[in-house]
């Protein structure tokens, strides 16, 4: 039986494909950014057609990296950034506007119109989610409200909606397959997580006709298969699950309280809490964690917009590093008595603020702040954001014990130790990083037996580097104060 998994990582800023063996052994790998577009303030659209020939080439160019043919593959995994938009032509594939991106926030207004009707609370009873455009609903709705006829189209049944992984399903199976997975469906803002059908209040409620949607099927299920013309053989596609999600997946974060958080264009923190659905009173969100054999388990979230964007716009904003691997040696030269604080509100800010109107500023500076001072600032940005977030979960009434962390930024050791430092936890790298390819590849796997079980995937897990608290309380209190302080500044 062919052991290799094509694992598909469709992310925000980048398509990428990942080759991996049935020891779960990165082999190759192919990667292409795509065009970011900023129409208006606050928007962000990708061209969908443009995810999709970036995702082909990545997958084309790992496969020939690895010197295989598409028949050594036995299956495909997909993960995707998760809330982003995209409504398409059945008849022709054709998107009938541009994918609005998870991070967009045009429908702000909308949003806060239905909470001003007192609707948020049953959207959170039904969801778990906040009323925010960061979700898919009121994307959506933008979009057959804004088209010319789209909405007629809908309503004839002509027209599909999906989240990328849907998408992009849709192109490989060659339109043959419309279908989702619980942990997509569960951010549309449309889908109950308790009952795990789409909710007819909801979709009253945003006018979305049934029609449009996808099928939900568990992570691990039967997708369809790719298409011979596309990669020049048959390849069952049988794991899909959105990238965080994922994440904890390949994190192998199977146990109520085990935690993991991502750095990549945002931080997205997950915690494990089983077969419980816990409803967050500190604006974190409840989603699910995965559904296997049509079993759910759930998470608590938290999300925070910008991170490694964060150091994108430094490096191409500010013009003041050339690349982000510098920012490792700029900030071991500051003192760790650290004055300047930049909050990345770009646009607006996430869990547990949830505050669309609020805007990026720096605060402490003097005529001594130079590069390395506003660079460290970046890099602490994250780490304060993340405290935030431990904040609300031990509010909440979890318990952090340790942090597995991955994605893009875990490379710099710096914020990993302030990380340890500010949250007085350790830390833990693996030495796979790359674990949302990694869990789509897992999911895959478990569906056509390369993996046995959730038991057998634990022991893969193997780790890198463990970062331990080497800060007192009386430094944790005093600079995450100054956070406060700067939080405090930016909303008000």
């Amino acid at each position: 039986m062919n052991q290799y998994i094509l694992s598909i990582d469709q992310g925000t800023t980048s398509s990428r494909a990942i080759l991996f063996d049935s020891e779960a052994s990165i082999i190759s790998t192919g990667q292409q950014e795509f065009t970011q577009f900023f129409p208006d303030d606050g928007w962000v659209e990708h061209d969908a057609e443009e995810i999709w020939t970036t995702t082909l080439d990545s997958c084309k160019l790992a496969i020939n990296n690895a010197g295989i043919q598409a028949q050594d593959i036995a299956c495909i995994g997909i993960t995707n950034q998760r809330e982003t938009t995209i409504v398409w032509d059945r008849e022709s594939g054709k998107p009938i506007h541009r994918a609005i991106v998870w991070q967009d926030r045009r429908t702000a207004k909308f949003c806060e119109t239905l909470r001003d009707q007192g609707l948020e609370e049953t959207i959170q009873e039904k969801t778990g989610l906040l009323l925010d455009p960061y979700f898919s609903a009121s994307k959506l709705a933008w979009i057959l409200d804004s088209i010319p006829g789209a909405r007629e189209k809908a309503e004839d049944g002509k027209l599909a909606f999906g989240t990328v992984d849907c998408f992009l399903l849709w192109k490989l199976t060659q339109g043959k397959s419309h279908c989702t997975d619980a942990t997509n469906a569960s951010r549309t803002m449309l889908f109950n997580i308790s009952s795990q059908q789409w909710d007819e209040d909801l979709l009253t409620l945003f006018n979305i006709p049934l029609s449009i949607l996808p099928e939900v099927k568990d992570c691990a299920a039967d997708f369809g298969v790719c298409d011979a013309e596309i990669l020049g053989s048959e390849i069952p596609i049988t794991g899909v699950i959105g990238d965080q999600q994922a994440a904890a997946f390949g994190q192998c974060c199977f146990e109520s309280g085990m935690t993991k958080s991502t750095y990549g264009t945002g931080c997205f923190l997950l915690m494990n809490t089983g077969a419980e659905m816990i409803k967050s009173s500190n604006r974190l969100l409840s989603t699910v964690a995965y559904r296997l054999n049509g079993e759910t388990s759930y998470a608590v979230e938290g999300s925070i917009f910008m991170a490694g964007a964060t150091m994108q716009w430094v490096r191409d904003g500010l013009q003041i590093i050339k690349d982000a691997s510098e920012s490792e040696s700029l900030a071991e030269q500051c003192s760790d008595d650290l004055k300047v604080f930049l909050v990345p509100a770009f646009t607006g800010l996430g869990a547990p603020y949830w505050d669309t109107e609020a805007r990026a500023a720096i605060y402490g500076m003097t005529r001594d702040t130079g590069k390395k001072e506003i660079v460290t600032a970046a890099l602490m940005s994250v780490v304060y954001q993340t405290k935030d977030l431990v904040n609300a979960i031990n509010s909440d009434g979890g318990k952090l014990e340790s942090l597995r962390v991955d994605g893009g930024m875990v490379k710099n050791n710096y914020v990993l130790q302030k990380m340890a430092d500010l949250l007085d936890c350790e830390v833990y790298r693996p030495r796979i990083t790359e674990t949302t390819a990694l869990g789509a590849a897992y999911m895959a796997g478990l569906h056509i037996g390369v993996f046995e079980s959730l038991e057998s995937l634990s022991s893969k897990w193997q780790l890198e580097r463990t970062f331990s608290p080497e800060k007192n309380e009386q430094w944790r209190e005093q600079q995450y104060k100054g956070w406060e302080k700067a939080i405090e500044r930016t909303r008000s």
